[in-house]
């Protein structure tokens, strides 16, 4: 696991004596080691993770869990709830190949489509400086690659970063991400560069995988923005080249994308998660991850932790069709979506909501009781006047 200084959580002023949970000598980092299992290794968090940890920040559930690296498809499939999605190995290495093309020679195609795009003057650039980032564990790669970026910008010229690794604290821990590159301009500009499989047809993409590429990308911008305010001349560039097969071949395209939304909207959200330690404090004694342990242990640590499902964690959260079940077994709203919710009020469960319509619960005052009561009035009329038509 990568070394940072440890986070002590806060003593108790009276009475003084250690806190019940976790002892005032255990750090952050053996806390969490503790809850994901003594013999697991952490599974890391990267950018696509943080940008749906990031749609869902009233999780306290996923911040927990990926926060300490546990591995959330081993969770889920020691549960009873595996989820059937992921990556195919055709698609991974396709991709992989495509990307290699792209920065073939250098990068030398990658720099004429980034120099096309981004409206530079004059030809494409040759003389390309390609760093070493090659370093022991992600720390040293992410100290490396800060290094890399303060000496190309102090150069003055242009250097292409070839997956670069930074570091980003999310929650009170630190995460490392790396990007498929990041090109350093002769003004000082930091460009990240998406490169993806999925193609690029008459210029345009699939508008839901655009928009997954750029809220990814927005948190390389996020943690590009550290390192760029303790360096000299930097600045963060907010359009993101994002590169894909042009149709249906092999051939590399490009488009420019705009993220200064998705930084906002990631940077306020990420700011509003609920500190790590702060949900750690708060489970039962002797609570763990570990998926050697039994399903209903699991089962009983899982549920300590409360969740904000909604169906869009179905794509996004390998845990979603656990939570998705439990949701539907207590008649929860949210299983129906976060619009249907917010329009329910203070009615939580689909029970409530059946009683509410059919007038045997709720205050007939209530616009959301009186909404449903009329909405039941109108189907039982229309059933009446349709079986009146045969």
């Amino acid at each position: 696991m990568p070394r940072h200084r440890p986070v002590h959580l806060p003593r108790p002023t009276s009475p003084p004596e250690a806190p019940r949970d976790v002892p005032s000598a255990v750090t952050l980092r053996q806390r969490l080691a503790e809850l994901r299992g003594p013999a697991v290794a952490p599974r890391p968090l990267d950018a696509r993770a943080l940008a749906a940890l990031a749609a869902n920040p009233g999780c306290k559930r996923r911040a927990l869990l990926d926060g300490a690296g546990v591995d959330k498809t081993a969770l889920a499939t020691a549960l009873g709830s595996p989820a059937p999605f992921g990556q195919s190995q055709f698609a991974f290495m396709r991709g992989n190949a495509f990307e290699a093309k792209v920065k073939a020679d250098g990068g030398t195609e990658l720099m004429r489509l980034l120099h096309e795009r981004l409206g530079e003057p004059g030809e494409a650039p040759r003389d390309v400086a390609v760093p070493d980032l090659s370093a022991a564990g992600p720390e040293g790669r992410a100290a490396r690659t800060a290094l890399a970026l303060r000496e190309a910008t102090g150069a003055g010229g242009w250097a292409l970063l070839d997956h670069p690794m930074l570091a980003l604290e999310v929650a009170g821990s630190p995460a490392y991400l790396e990007p498929d590159a990041v090109v350093v301009h002769p003004d000082g500009t930091w460009t990240v560069v998406e490169i993806k499989s999925f193609p690029m047809i008459d210029g345009s993409a699939d508008a839901a995988k655009v928009g997954a590429a750029a809220r990814q990308s927005a948190v390389y911008v996020l943690a590009l923005e550290r390192i760029a305010a303790a360096t000299d001349g930097a600045e963060v560039g907010h359009r993101v080249l994002l590169v894909c097969p042009k149709d249906f071949s092999n051939l590399p395209a490009a488009s420019v994308v705009d993220v200064r939304k998705q930084c906002a909207v990631t940077r306020r959200q990420l700011i509003r998660l609920t500190r790590i330690e702060d949900i750690a404090a708060a489970l039962p004694e002797g609570t763990t991850f570990d998926p050697e342990r039994s399903p209903e242990e699991l089962g009983r640590a899982v549920e300590s932790v409360t969740a904000a499902y909604a169906p869009e964690c179905l794509a996004a959260c390998e845990l979603a069709f656990h939570c998705r079940g439990k949701a539907r077994a207590t008649g929860a709203v949210e299983a129906l979506g976060r619009s249907v919710r917010g329009e329910l009020g203070g009615l939580t469960t689909v029970g409530a909501v059946l009683a509410a319509a059919a007038g045997k619960e709720g205050d007939p005052a209530d616009p959301t009781v009186s909404a449903l009561r009329r909405a039941a009035a109108l189907r039982a009329e229309a059933l009446e006047g349709g079986s009146g038509c045969h």
